[in-house]
């Protein structure tokens, strides 16, 4: 039995503190972490340069949960800022030693391993939210993203994925193989989604139309590109729908620009930012997913438990979640005809989609419980500061 006195503070680290997927995974382990033990959380802005605390930084303080907000992170890289950075950390950890660190993005985990093996922390876990060197990027880029994650997970004693596809791919970098745990997001069930006709009410959506939904961040990664691109083919099919999609970032106007080109720029809606959007989904008949690069999204398990059919793009991490035509569609990713093809058929098929739906929320509650994805990671941080003292 592992003696969980051996382990009294944790220190989480994430780049940014918007509101994300990443977020809302450590949100949920330090709440539940803090029944045990004591834990503190860093974090940037919201990825911008001298940006602010984001709606991350909030959420934690409503449950007391100590916050360092660290200046000099943000998304882009510069040189001058990361080495600010990796001062920044380098201070922090020497003052507060903990004896966790857990890192999560890129950015935080490449920058603070080496800071983290510097100060000497004896336990330093690093959770992938997804292959960095997966973004669409120039040949170059990637190999040299490749290797700084191949790096940091030589610098972390512990490295969790979140999906099948990254485990994989991931045990095979050399000399990895040992550290990396697939440990997937874990669920928490929503009580009160509001109905059909409250959320398209809320939204200003037509009662009767066929509405393609989608939640997320507007960013390259997102594939959101695609989805406009499929909206322009299914519009010159004479398709009656409208899409509907959640969410901000600096693609925003690339998107805008786009739909006009594809003349669909009265099918197109963009809500901006929306808290707490997964209350609205029921207002969606099709959830798209068009992404190049995602962990485990809880987009799609919102999606899942909202009881929508969903189109998403055949990538690790989509595909955990989505079973081919059983809960939705698998398409390849950058294929908006493909897209398009996809969300025709299950627009033509009211049963299918309830067939398809039903058998999402089945699979979200079975498969992917938020007790376990807490249980797990709480036990490989026992089970490493254990090993510390064997």
């Amino acid at each position: 039995m592992v003696n969980r006195k051996k382990i009294k503070k944790i220190l989480f680290v994430i780049t940014k503190s918007n509101w994300g997927g990443a977020q809302r995974y450590v949100y949920n382990l330090a709440v539940a972490a803090k029944e045990n033990f004591e834990v503190v959380v860093a974090f940037g802005g919201s990825g911008e340069k001298d940006a602010k605390e984001g709606l991350f930084a909030q959420k934690l303080r409503e449950h007391e949960i100590r916050t360092i907000f660290v200046k000099s992170f943000m998304r882009d890289i510069s040189f001058v800022r990361e080495l600010k950075a990796f001062f920044e950390l380098l201070k922090l950890f020497r003052f507060e030693k903990p004896d966790v660190i857990h890192l999560n993005s890129s950015k935080a985990g490449g920058i603070g391993s080496l800071a983290a093996r510097l100060t000497g922390t004896p336990n330093i876990i690093f959770t992938s939210h997804g292959l960095a060197y997966d973004e669409d990027r120039n040949p170059l880029s990637r190999f040299i993203i490749l290797i700084a994650t191949w790096l940091t997970f030589l610098l972390s004693c512990e490295v969790i994925v979140i999906s099948r596809n990254n485990h994989e791919r991931a045990r095979k970098l050399p000399f990895c193989a040992k550290k990396i745990h697939l440990i997937h997001n874990g669920f928490s069930p929503i009580a009160e989604l509001l109905t059909r006709e409250e959320a398209r009410g809320r939204l200003g959506l037509p009662p009767n139309a066929l509405i393609l939904g989608t939640t997320a961040e507007l960013t390259k990664n997102k594939g959101l590109r695609y989805l406009v691109q499929a909206g322009g083919a299914l519009n010159k099919r004479g398709f009656n729908f409208l899409i509907y999609i959640i969410g901000s970032g600096e693609e925003l106007n690339n998107l805008k620009t786009l739909a006009a080109k594809e003349n669909i720029s009265e099918k197109i809606r963009f809500s901006g930012f929306i808290p707490d959007a997964y209350l609205y989904l029921r207002a969606f008949d099709i959830f798209v997913f068009p992404s190049l690069k995602e962990g485990l999204p809880y987009a799609l398990m919102e999606a899942s438990f909202a009881q929508l059919p969903i189109v998403a793009s055949d990538i690790g991490g989509n595909e955990d979640i989505v079973e081919n035509d059983k809960t939705g569609f698998l398409v390849p990713p950058k294929n908006a005809s493909a897209l398009a093809e996809a969300v025709f058929k299950l627009a033509a098929d009211e049963k299918l989609r309830e067939k398809f739906g039903l058998n999402a929320k089945q699979k979200i509650l079975k498969e992917f419980t938020i007790q376990e994805m807490l249980e797990k990671t709480i036990a490989l941080y026992s089970w490493r500061a254990a090993s510390n003292y064997e």
